[in-house]
């Protein structure tokens, strides 16, 4: 076996038993069709809403099941690092069919978890959240600009008008 291939190998293992020690979903998520436009503006105005009433500065992003971008917000004064975070935090979601918080639990725990810091694309923080509709993921929220219980807290907000 190649080093890569190895390396891979390990790598997966490493994500397996990472994911069987995890507490699985009741069901097993599967994606449905991706979030429409108007869905995805209901999400984001939620979201806003609840970062101005608490005076937070936040980039918002939403992806489709694919990860792509839908629609994204920066508002006024958020620190521009805070634009890729986002984007990511809902990639992660997105990608693996999870919260971004799991990751950064995982991390949080020591040991074991902190292979996940070797996972490609993974943003272990909080913030990015699964937009559900219908028992299927359709795409997925990342919010970044405060601590990460506020970005998880934005979030949840704008996935709720859906999920």
């Amino acid at each position: 076996m190649s080093k890569p291939a190895f390396l891979f190998a390990a790598l997966i293992a490493a994500v397996s038993s990472f994911a069987q020690s995890q507490t699985p979903p009741p069901v097993p998520l599967t994606y449905g069709e991706s979030i429409k436009m108007e869905q995805a503006e209901k999400v984001m105005a939620a979201a806003l809403q609840e970062a101005t009433k608490n005076n937070w500065n936040m980039a918002i992003a939403i992806v489709d099941t694919g990860g792509k971008l839908v629609l994204f917000k920066k508002m006024d004064n958020t620190q521009i690092g805070s634009i890729d975070v986002a984007i990511s935090k809902a990639t992660t979601a997105n990608n693996f069919k999870r919260p971004s918080k799991v990751f950064e639990d995982g991390v949080a725990g020591g040991g074991i978890g902190l292979r996940i810091l070797s996972l490609p694309g993974v943003t272990p923080l909080e913030g990015g959240e699964l937009i559900i509709s219908k028992g299927k993921i359709i795409g997925a929220i990342g919010v970044s600009g405060a601590s990460s219980a506020q970005d998880g807290q934005v979030a949840r907000t704008g996935t709720a008008v859906i999920n």
